[in-house]
């Protein structure tokens, strides 16, 4: 699998079950704590502009599928879908803990809420999902007091500082400790793909200048255009909120240069199905 690499080298593994191919991070792995993937579009049996591993039930693609591509990620996960609870993205940093009782939700029961793009949860066995097509997913881990976390991060949840909302909201709920905490960005769009107006650009330059990060996330390409660097803006956003830098892996894979193994709105001028990230705390 010809995958884009930047030179910091491979920061994911690639995983196989049956026709299934996943992504997996090293870091997340070695606590002991989870069992935790990230989708690619092999897999599934979804069709046309869906194929194959698609995990959204609102783009247009048959529920029957939707539904067959869930219970192979949970047969992946070692795990049934009443174990798995949807997120309700709309770009907001709104938060929701999530338990037993919330399992099944947005796949096999419906959601009794909306405008969530992070989910949180301390009880094992339970499956946090999130979904993307270029945006930024977020995985926490508790390594103290054996809770998680998972979210997603547009550049609208970038700029408003998704990563730490959830550090506060672990802190909070939890009495998480960011020194405890694990964290990884996943597959996104990388700097050479984002290309974003100047409206855009001029939001992350007055939130990050006051730490004079904004010339290490935004590349000016002229016209009014720029080139925004969303993996180093959820880094900086973490190790800012309190997570040492060694307790953090970012991904090296561009969904937008990965179109044919990943799902990319950019890539595929929105025609597209979903991802989905995937995290749980391993039974007692």
């Amino acid at each position: 699998m010809d995958w884009y690499r930047h030179e910091s080298g491979r920061q994911m593994r690639v995983n196989q079950k049956g026709e299934m191919v996943y992504l997996t991070f090293p870091l997340l792995e070695e606590t002991g704590m989870v069992n935790h993937l990230f989708t690619t579009r092999m897999g599934g049996v979804s069709e046309g502009i869906y194929r194959s591993m698609n995990l959204s039930y609102t783009r247009g693609d048959s529920k029957e599928a939707v539904d067959e591509n869930f219970r192979r990620v949970a047969a992946a996960l070692r795990c049934s879908v009443e174990d798995i609870i949807c997120s309700d993205q709309t770009h907001t940093t709104n938060l929701r803990v999530t338990g037993r009782a919330d399992g099944g939700k947005g796949i096999i029961r419906e959601k009794d809420y909306s405008d969530v793009d992070g989910l949180l949860t301390d009880e094992p066995g339970v499956y946090l999902v999130t979904f993307f097509a270029d945006c930024v997913p977020l995985y926490f881990v508790d390594t103290k007091r054996k809770a998680i976390a998972l979210a997603h991060s547009g550049w609208r949840g970038t700029v408003a500082r998704m990563g730490r909302c959830v550090v506060e909201k672990m802190r909070e709920v939890y009495g998480t400790n960011p020194a405890d905490l694990v964290a990884a960005v996943g597959p996104s769009i990388c700097q050479e793909c984002y290309e974003v107006s100047e409206d855009v650009a001029d939001a992350f330059a007055a939130e990050f200048r006051k730490q004079g990060q904004e010339q290490k996330i935004l590349r000016a390409k002229g016209g009014g255009k720029y080139q925004l660097d969303l993996w180093r803006a959820n880094e900086i956003v973490l190790m800012e909120a309190g997570v040492p830098g060694e307790r953090i892996q970012v991904t090296d894979i561009c969904t937008c240069h990965n179109d044919a193994y990943l799902f990319s709105h950019r890539a595929s001028k929105g025609r597209r199905g979903n991802l989905g990230a995937f995290l749980g705390l391993k039974g007692n």
